[in-house]
């Protein structure tokens, strides 16, 4: 009998550990929200991952759970450790991926670089950070938020009066996070992969491009960085892996300043667009790297096997017809880059599928990513 993942979340993140599941021989099922979704090839369950009884029932069946997104409530997280299930990454490591307040206390006390940032209740409170931060800041969900959602630049607390007045009517001291604006040159991720032992495997760190709050490109390696900030991006990826205990991919999301430093903007606990371009551009993707991390099984290769590697986002689809349509024009176009579908319906700003390409020559390989995922418009 094989190897049995679960995997909850039914979205493209399960959809891409299938096939390098199937390479390695391991049996992968997904606790899917609903019919239809991404992941339904391997779909072996549907149901409500907020439901103890529903998760419970389905790792019965599996020899380690992981995760396709990181909302998996604490208590359902901490039933299936306390019923024995191998659960990666573990509950005590999630938590910082789930409530950017407790990653923010936490990488504070790991010493991380971050930007300026408080818990916030009311609008005095907010009100007296944007006086100490030149009237602009950073106003966070702390939970639930992802792709620009949950996220507000203000420049008053009327701003985040909806926001602060949900806090008062929830009445639980549930606070809102507030981060100074930082002035950056760009944004940078680092990815690391962390077995239960302790075992890591770091990639190269790379450039991504956020339009509306949504990752729209990525390079890989980042372009004109110098060896110590790769160096550092590296240290502080391995030093979060560790001191928050992650198992499988960590992706740390880095603002690089002005004045050449970085801060840790947001983390992942699971594969991430930002490393989508490792499918094609390194040596062991993300989605394999993953599945072997999370079963303690000998990490991969991470080195990228062309000089550049480009992942550009097809966001929304189609305005007229399906991707399938689209897909033989896309095809033809450049013939060395490789199309993601994602086995969703087009719709305005929605991640439908990415396209990566690989080569020696930066401005060559951005053209075909791009050119490609243009047929997609």
């Amino acid at each position: 009998m094989s190897v049995r993942i679960g995997v909850v979340g039914g979205g493209q993140l399960a959809r891409m550990m299938i096939a390098p599941a199937v390479e390695l021989g391991l049996d992968l099922r997904v606790l899917a929200e609903q019919p239809g979704m991404s992941a339904a090839l391997a779909a072996t369950a549907v149901g409500d991952y907020r439901d103890i009884d529903t998760v419970r029932a389905f790792a019965r069946d599996v020899d380690v759970i992981t995760f396709d997104h990181e909302h998996v409530p604490q208590p359902v997280l901490r039933a299936l450790v306390d019923a024995g299930v191998a659960v990666h990454p573990g509950p005590d490591a999630l938590q910082f991926a789930q409530d950017k307040l407790l990653m923010r206390a936490r990488l504070a006390e790991l010493g991380m670089p971050q930007p300026d940032w408080a818990a916030v209740t009311d609008a005095a409170g907010l009100q007296a950070f944007l006086d100490a931060h030149d009237g602009r800041a950073v106003v966070k969900t702390p939970r639930g938020g992802y792709d620009g959602k949950g996220v507000r630049v203000v420049r008053s607390a009327e701003e985040a009066e909806d926001w602060i007045r949900a806090l008062a009517e929830a009445g639980a001291g549930d606070a809102l996070l507030v981060e100074e604006l930082v002035a950056f040159r760009r944004e940078l991720a680092q990815q690391v992969a962390r077995t239960p032992a302790g075992d890591v495997a770091s990639y190269a760190v790379v450039e991504t491009v956020q339009r509306d709050g949504v990752c729209a490109e990525v390079i890989a390696p980042a372009p004109h960085t110098a060896a110590r900030l790769e160096l550092v991006a590296r240290e502080i990826g391995l030093a979060i892996a560790h001191g928050l205990g992650v198992t499988g991919m960590l992706a740390v999301e880095l603002f690089e300043t002005e004045d050449e430093r970085l801060l840790v903007n947001e983390l992942a606990m699971r594969p991430h667009n930002s490393g989508h371009w490792s499918q094609d551009g390194a040596v062991t993707g993300q989605f394999e790297q993953h599945l072997r991390a999370v079963l303690g099984l000998p990490l991969g290769d991470p080195s990228p096997r062309q000089p550049w590697a480009v992942m550009v986002n097809i966001l929304g689809g189609p305005t007229e017809g399906t991707m399938a349509d689209r897909l033989p024009a896309a095809l033809a176009e450049h013939a060395g880059a490789k199309v993601h579908t994602y086995g969703k319906d087009p719709r305005p700003g929605r991640k439908v599928g990415h396209v990566t390409a690989v080569g020696s020559d930066l401005d060559e390989v951005c053209y075909d990513a791009r050119a490609v995922a243009a047929q997609f418009d």
